[in-house]
Parts: C-alpha cells; structure tokens; sequence
C-alpha cells in the first residue's frame, strides 16, 4: 500500500537554528537576530532604487520608526517599538510590493498578519496593533513611501503626490535615513534601535 504524501513543507530554518511554521507561527522560534538579518538582505522597490547599496527593509523600518516618532512624540517605547516592527514579517515572507499584494488579495495578507502577532508576542508586546498605532505607523509608512519613490526609486514628484499624497516636512536627521548602508551597517543599526527601544520599554 502506498504511503500518502507528506504535507507540503510550510517552514523556513533560520541562521539561528529556528524552524517558523509559517502557518501556525510559535513566538518561541523567533529571534530579533533572524529578523534583523533577514530584513537587511530584503531590498524594498524589488532592488529598483538608486545606489551602491540596495535600500533594504531594516532600513525603511528606522525611517518609519523615525517618522512616526517625529510626528507624535509623546508614543511610548512599546509604541515606537510596534512601529520599527511593523514591516518585521518581511523576514520571512519577502517585501512583495503593493501590487502584487493586490493581486495576491487576502491569502499574504493573513500570512502576514499571524507572523506579526506571534512576533509581537514574543517581545512582550500586544498581539494586535493598537488601532491609533496602526494609523500613525501608516502615516509615517506612507510618508516614507513617498520620499523613497522620489528620491530613490524613480518616481516624479507629481506621480508621487499621486500615489501617496503630500508628505510632511521632516527634519534632516530623518532623512538622512534615506542613504542606501550596506547589509551589514543597516542589520547593527536595526538591531541597536531594538535594543534602545526594546530596554526602555
């Protein structure tokens, strides 16, 4: 009698030696260092952006953390922490842009969102994002977005505005989160602003 097929295999091995169930995500086998050193390697804009380096998902996650943090000062850690987070499943599962997401509709969508609860879980932080969090990290996600476009990824101001609406001022030391670092420079900053936020909380 035959034997009936495995399951197809729905986990990734991490460097750390972690196996996450991509289905049923266990708090337990996830590490800050698997998160930081899988966000540096994934470009954001498909790798389609200006410079020697690939401007990674480490790197959009400081500015957004920076963003937000600018415009609503009195967050707390927790807070800011959930927002440097907020891109985290990225990981695992890859930066598909917008459109694809689109197309993919609510399967990544799901994927998404249970990696990012047991994530959350596993820093001691509430499952689901606070709804007044979620907005103010989508500002500031969407001002990123924009500053991104422009000024790395091609895009026109006017097909900027299009897509993603007026951006705010920001102040140099936020932008300066613009420049492209090597995987190596962004993985250490991501992971220093985690430990600053991460302590403080």
């Amino acid at each position: 009698m035959a034997r009936a097929p495995e399951p197809p295999r729905a986990w990734q091995r991490m460097l750390s030696g972690r196996r996450l169930d991509l289905l049923d995500p266990s708090p337990l086998d996830i590490e800050i260092e698997d998160i930081a050193h899988g966000l540096a390697r994934v470009a954001r804009w498909n790798g389609q952006t200006r410079g020697a380096h690939s401007f990674s998902v480490a790197q959009h996650c400081l500015l957004v953390e920076a963003i937000a943090g600018h415009l609503n000062p009195g967050w707390s850690e927790d807070w800011r922490l959930m927002a440097l987070l907020h891109d985290a499943p990225e990981y695992v599962i890859g930066d598909m842009i917008s459109p694809f997401k689109v197309v993919m509709g609510d399967a990544y969508k799901s994927v998404e969102n249970r990696l990012l609860a047991a994530i959350h879980l596993r820093f001691g932080l509430p499952a689901a994002t606070p709804a007044m969090l979620k907005r103010g990290t989508k500002e500031a996600d969407t001002i990123a977005a924009f500053f991104e476009a422009t000024r790395l990824a091609g895009f026109a101001r006017e097909e900027a505005l299009k897509f993603f609406g007026r951006p705010q001022a920001l102040p140099a030391e936020v932008l300066a989160w613009l420049e492209p670092l090597d995987t190596e420079t962004a993985q250490a900053r991501f992971l220093a602003r985690f430990g600053e936020l991460a302590g403080a909380a």
